[in-house]
């Protein structure tokens, strides 16, 4: 009989690749071993059932203590309570980890998240997967802890694949039965995350060889941190790693609590998360699969410059539009790299990028060849090679064998990064997909998941050419304050005492009579014509018709006040700014998962009109935020739009900076800071915070 065994630190390594296997349960544990059977696994399999003397042939043991031997890994398929009291048990007894199969936990009900206390209780420090789902499949080392089918196959002493990990488990067995030749390497299910996640996982998976790449189906992230270290890793290992991560719309975000009571969280959040540490994301399977097989092939791409041949005008405009609006670019070729195309093509067609080298030349080698290897020859980070192969069961494929080869022996000639392109699925089979693969060719299914692949790819690539980001930074740490948050007159004063621009102004409590026109004809005096006039702590000024702009007399500052009066008898008057280019928006707010989020924004009343934004995590670094405001649509007004004066490129970085570092530091906790516009004038006028709100943590 075994006995219990001292406290050990967590490794993956035996539950991930184990050389023995506990099975414990009914029906679903019965499963496991047939697919174990199927898979081929060589290590020992040994059944636990408290009556059955035997299971799939194998004797069974009675309970864990039974056992012949310390398993490295378990699959408990019992429910949710029995599973608490067998954990504890493996655990004694030092087995390397554990599969919890059973649902009812913190995605569940509230008894359900008690019990999911008490499972981690019993775990201790021995590795649990789970609860809430399927469990992995390692095809490398021909591993089933999984209860159910699966398409996939073990893969060939030598050969390398890459690895999935999902909390769901239907989506994976999805997955498992995919015919796009895509080498697996594992699938791994992890349902509720209750003591390991995605990113502890992630990272051992990463550390395989035999593993080229790394897709995440994220529901809601484990750790921010673990994140964080899982890309560092993945950059150190040049193993590129991409997300298919859920929770756009609310519906959605709602869907992943009641599955595995992960919280989605603010999904433009955790988009500039993923860019920020070159996880790159996509937002359909399909993409997500084809991703995976450029990146398995290729790796990351320096960029996305590529080049598309085909022997179809239409098929040469299919590429170009659908590349319309992205960031992928077909360079045209120099006349140096023309020549060899045109001399194999004849003065009858016209040698561009997209390329329709015409039919004509079908079925001639030497001119194939000759216009393949000039494309390849001309440095673009990818090229392509649109081809549709006809329905082996219907028709012949043998006039398509030597574009096919042609194509490989000129790539082979090159070392160029390559791909074949079908428009369709359907035309390109898997067998043959997979002899592309063996010749280090990427055989791409549809043109809009190939152009999302190589986008990925390329965002990668670049991420991985700029300094490694900082850590994420927490919620400011700050005390809470008891005392009301700050009006406008106030908030400005704040930003001014730390390097942020505000219009001078003064408040005023105004009454229609003699002495408070008075008293505004004093200020007014001070701070010169043209001026503003509004009631402060209104966030939507414009739209209360709170603020009136360009007052140029006393006459229009006298009727203006009267008016504002109607809604507030505190006012603030204060300088028109003069001479203003562009304006932005600039927000701080607090993320629940991600802490401090800063939005750079086309500004004024045209923010939610243009949707033109860019959202970054803090700390940000001056390369971030210069890349951002040069991703605004706006960014032509700092180029001088129509022959206008620039706006302040530098200036405007470094009020964004100093912004960042007021909100890093400032003494009380603050939960927003919005200043819209923040007026961005030509080079030497500086820029002007003009509207200004600030909420502070309430201590209570």
């Amino acid at each position: 009989m075994l006995t219990e065994m001292p406290k050990q630190h967590a490794s993956f390594n035996r539950l991930l690749r184990p050389n023995s296997i506990a099975v414990i349960g009914g029906k679903e544990a019965a499963k496991v071993i047939e697919q174990c059977k199927l898979i081929q696994f060589e290590g020992q399999i040994w059944p636990v059932h408290p009556t059955k003397t035997s299971v799939h042939g194998l004797p069974a043991c009675r309970s864990v203590n039974d056992l012949p031997d310390v398993p490295d890994a378990a699959f408990v398929a019992v429910n949710r309570q029995i599973s608490i009291e067998i954990i504890d048990a493996l655990r004694k007894i030092g087995t390397g980890g554990v599969i919890c199969y059973a649902s009812g936990f913190t995605e569940s009900d509230a008894e359900g998240s008690t019990l999911q206390t008490a499972l981690l209780d019993a775990a201790g420090e021995m590795p649990v997967i789970g609860p809430n789902c399927y469990g992995l499949l390692n095809y490398t080392d021909g591993v089933a802890l999984w209860p159910d089918q699966h398409g996939g196959k073990r893969l060939n002493k030598g050969d390398r694949g890459i690895a999935i990990i999902t909390q769901s488990s239907n989506i994976a067995i999805s997955i498992t039965m995919q015919r796009r030749a895509l080498p697996l390497a594992y699938i791994i299910t992890v349902g509720n995350q209750a003591q390991t996640g995605i990113s502890q996982i992630a990272r051992e998976v990463l550390e395989d060889p035999r593993v080229t790449a790394l897709g995440l189906h994220i529901e809601g992230f484990d750790s921010i941190s673990g994140m964080e270290d899982l890309a560092a890793r993945a950059r150190q290992l040049q193993k590129p790693v991409i997300a298919l991560k859920i929770g756009k719309s609310v519906k959605a975000q709602d869907a992943a609590f009641t599955h595995t009571a992960s919280l989605a969280g603010a999904d433009i959040a955790a988009d500039a998360f993923l860019k920020r540490i070159s996880i790159a994301r996509v937002n359909s399977i399909p993409s997500f699969l084809e991703t995976l097989k450029l990146l398995h092939v290729h790796g990351v791409l320096k960029g996305c410059e590529i080049s598309s041949m085909s022997c179809s005008g239409g098929e040469a405009c299919l590429m170009s539009d659908a590349a319309y609006g992205r960031k992928i670019s077909f360079p045209d070729l120099t006349a140096i790299q023309k020549q060899p195309i045109s001399d194999a093509l004849g003065p009858m067609v016209t040698i561009s990028n997209p390329l329709d080298y015409h039919t004509y030349i079908w079925g001639n080698e030497e001119k194939m060849e000759a216009v393949f290897s000039g494309m390849m020859h001309a440095g673009f980070d990818l090229n392509c090679l649109i081809l549709d192969y006809p329905r082996p069961d219907r028709c012949n494929v043998d006039d398509w064998k030597i574009p096919t080869d042609t194509y490989i022996r000129a790539k082979n000639k090159s070392g160029a990064k390559t791909a074949i392109v079908a428009t369709m699925q359907e035309n390109l089979e898997e067998k043959l997909a997979e002899q592309l693969l063996a010749h280090n060719i990427a055989p791409m299914l549809g043109i809009d998941e190939t152009l999302d692949a190589i986008e990925a790819a390329s965002a990668i690539g670049q991420g991985w050419g700029l300094p490694e980001p900082s850590p994420v930074a927490p919620t400011n740490s700050g005390a809470a304050c008891n005392n009301l948050n700050p009006d406008e007159a106030e908030a400005k004063q704040i930003l001014a005492r730390h390097a942020i621009p505000t219009p001078r102004g003064m408040k005023i409590s105004y009454q229609q009579n003699s002495a408070s026109r008075c008293e505004l004809a004093r200020i007014t005096k001070k701070l010169g014509f043209p001026v503003v006039l509004k009631v402060p702590g209104i966030a939507h000024k414009t739209e209360m018709n709170a603020v009136v702009l360009n007052l140029n007399n006393i006459d229009q500052l006298y009727s203006a006040a009267d008016r504002l009066s109607h809604i507030s008898s505190d006012l603030y008057v204060e300088e028109m700014i003069k001479n203003p280019i562009f304006e932005l928006l600039l927000g701080f707010s607090t993320d629940q998962q991600f802490g401090l989020v800063m939005t750079i924004a086309t500004g004024g009343r045209m923010v939610e009109i243009f949707n033109d934004s860019q959202t970054l995590l803090l700390p940000a670094s001056k390369l971030m935020i210069k890349s951002a405001l040069n991703s605004l649509k706006g960014k032509v007004f700092f180029d001088g739009f129509r022959g206008s004066p620039k706006a302040d490129f530098e200036a405007t970085i470094q009020v964004i900076l100093a912004a960042q570092k007021f909100i890093l530091e400032y003494p009380r906790r603050i939960l927003e800071l919005d200043i819209n516009p923040l007026i961005i004038r030509r080079k030497g006028e500086g820029l002007v915070a003009a509207d200004v709100l600030i909420k502070f943590a309430n201590s209570n």
